[in-house]
């Protein structure tokens, strides 16, 4: 190849290099900027309760079950209220430490009832992102008001699964998971999945919503389409399965 023909080869493939480099360049700077605008979409930024649900939030708030001080600090920073409950044992595998409940007065938590729900913080933090962000929004979309009440089963609960006599203890054991069975609307109509889960139409599909939403911030979410016994509730728990420990949504 004659020596002219040789070094145009070259500037072309230095050009082409030079063009790849700067895209692949000006590509880091837009992931970089569009991450810095959507922390709760990166596994490494702190989990701030104050943004939108994104793809590392659920994983965010189970892992609070670790660290009791930083799931209060987060709540006060959200300006949720709250009592923080005296700590529980109950034999070898029931009880907790990180118990706590939504103040009764705070006009930012939808009430629940009945009244003095007691749940693990990572529950009680993944339960006010859930009706900020999921909850009252479905309600307005579909009733054109909001919910007023929250219908719940309970929490704490020291059992093992399905309540079997061996095998693994659920989370109720240790009040990482809360069974919500109803929501009450501004004009007292009551949706509950008993009721409305087959039933059709914007109850039915509130309540679909509301499940679904439930996966971002719940690391556990059974509902009746799991098996008949949930036919009346969804189960929502916080089960700390490590950072890339499955999650289940059904």
């Amino acid at each position: 190849m004659p020596p002219r023909k040789r070094t145009r080869g070259r500037v072309r493939h230095v050009l082409r290099w030079i063009v790849s480099l700067a895209m692949a360049a000006l590509l880091a700077l837009l992931a970089h900027g569009w991450l810095r605008q959507h922390p709760e979409d990166t596994p490494w930024a702190p989990l701030d309760l104050a943004r939108p649900i994104g793809m590392f939030t659920g994983r965010k708030l189970a892992a609070l079950g670790e660290d009791f001080p930083q799931c209060r600090a987060l709540l006060d920073k959200a300006g949720v209220e709250y009592v923080a409950l005296a700590e529980l044992r109950e034999g070898a595998r029931c009880g907790y430490a990180d118990g706590l409940r939504f103040a009764a007065d705070d006009p930012r938590i939808t009430p629940f009832i009945p009244a003095r729900l007691g749940v693990a913080c990572p529950v009680a933090a993944a339960l006010a992102l859930w009706q900020w962000e999921v909850v009252q929004p479905a309600a307005e979309r579909h009733f054109r008001m909001r919910v007023s009440g929250i219908e719940h089963l309970g929490s704490y609960n020291c059992r093992r699964l399905y309540g079997r006599s061996s095998g693994d203890f659920s989370q109720h054991a240790t009040a990482d998971a809360v069974d919500i069975s109803g929501f009450r609307l501004a004009d007292g109509r009551r949706i509950t999945l008993i009721a409305d889960w087959k039933k059709g139409g914007a109850e039915a599909a509130f309540l679909r919503e509301v499940r679904d939403g439930a996966c971002g911030v719940f690391a556990t979410v059974l509902s009746p389409d799991y098996n008949a016994a949930h036919r009346d509730h969804l189960h929502l728990d916080q089960a700390d399965r490590g950072a890339m420990g499955w999650r289940s949504c059904r």
